[in-house]
């Protein structure tokens, strides 16, 4: 059953619209050019303490203040699983930063134009997302064996995710980057923010058109991962949506926050395996033992934090702002 009341998703939808579209102004005013660590630190904060105010202003709402026990209790419990599932999803957002990192560099994006390109990932991001939450929810309403299999499937990503971590990605080798080598005509360069070009009066797509598509592809494979995580903290469609999307809204300026800073963290991804594991567990056990939204939130916390500290206190093998060097090879040299 969710919270969420005809005017509640009304206010939401308006504030998304919103925040989107002067992000959308903002990048339309200023055009191609590099972010400053500055600026993006300045736009992290923003997105994060409006995030805040909105579970501030939802425990509110909800009665938090009313005096009232039942509707204070209502109130605590739904704030801290926004909490919990916003942390969740925004640590999954930081390993999906890394891999658009990982695009940008094989690629040679250059970074006045890397933020034209983010942006439509977002979009796309939060269209897919939104989709497979109504999907999730209804068939979790369903189907209560579902959630079985959202169990599982943490379990063995988190597993994966565990094995994979510390490995180079071999983009060469990736199948959607070849299927995408055959079947479309690739621009030896980029052309401006151009999608497309003509080269010796042949239409091709520029190489920051292939970008898009892999950054599409990577959008899916997320949202797979990341969906099934929050309807382990909750199953409230109201909680699972707005904590997803404000997890999002702030993708851009956290990428450049956080673009130089892959090989401090290097053993992020070690941590969200083991966060992922736990939150599968979580699932696969809950007709047996009910693990409290407080200790899935403790236990995420802590192990991203472990994972940071641990990250700064035995730096990794490289030392670079970028962890994965560019190739002399473009998508057009297939």
């Amino acid at each position: 059953m969710s919270i969420g009341t005809p005017l509640m998703w009304t206010v939401f939808a308006i504030f998304v619209v919103i925040a989107l579209l002067i992000d959308f102004f903002a990048l339309t005013k200023q055009g191609a050019h590099t972010v400053s660590m500055k600026e993006a630190t300045v736009w992290s904060l923003i997105w994060v303490g409006v995030s805040f105010v909105f579970v501030g202003l939802l425990w509110w709402y909800l009665g938090g203040t009313s005096g009232d026990a039942t509707r204070e209790a209502l109130a605590n419990g739904k704030a801290l699983e926004f909490i919990t599932g916003y942390l969740v999803e925004k640590a999954l957002a930081v390993d999906n930063i890394f891999v658009f990192l990982m695009l940008f560099t094989y690629f040679g994006v250059p970074a006045a134009f890397q933020k034209r390109v983010l942006m439509i990932g977002i979009l796309g991001a939060l269209v897919l997302r939104a989709g497979m939450i109504l999907v999730g929810a209804w068939l979790v309403t369903q189907f209560h064996w579902v959630m079985y299999v959202f169990g599982a499937f943490l379990v063995f990503t988190g597993i994966k995710m565990w094995w994979a971590a510390g490995q180079e990605p071999d983009l060469d080798n990736n199948p959607a980057l070849r299927w995408i080598n055959r079947h479309m005509k690739i621009a030896p360069s980029f052309d401006g923010e151009r999608f497309f070009t003509r080269v010796n009066g042949v239409r091709m797509a520029t190489p920051l058109f292939v970008v898009i598509l892999l950054i599409g592809v990577v959008d899916v494979i997320f949202a797979v991962d990341s969906i099934p995580a929050i309807f382990a903290i909750t199953t409230d469609p109201f909680i699972v949506l707005t904590s997803n999307v404000f997890a999002i809204l702030g993708l851009r300026a956290m990428y450049f926050l956080l673009a130089g800073m892959h090989e401090r963290f290097h053993l992020l991804s070690y941590g969200l395996a083991v966060v992922l594991v736990f939150i599968g567990t979580k699932m696969l056990l809950i007709d047996i033992y009910k693990i409290p939204v407080a200790w899935s939130l403790g236990v995420t916390v802590s192990v991203l934090v472990v994972t940071m500290l641990l990250s700064l206190r035995y730096p990794g093998k490289g030392g670079g702002a970028y962890p994965f060097p560019p190739k002399e090879r473009r998508a057009g040299d297939a």
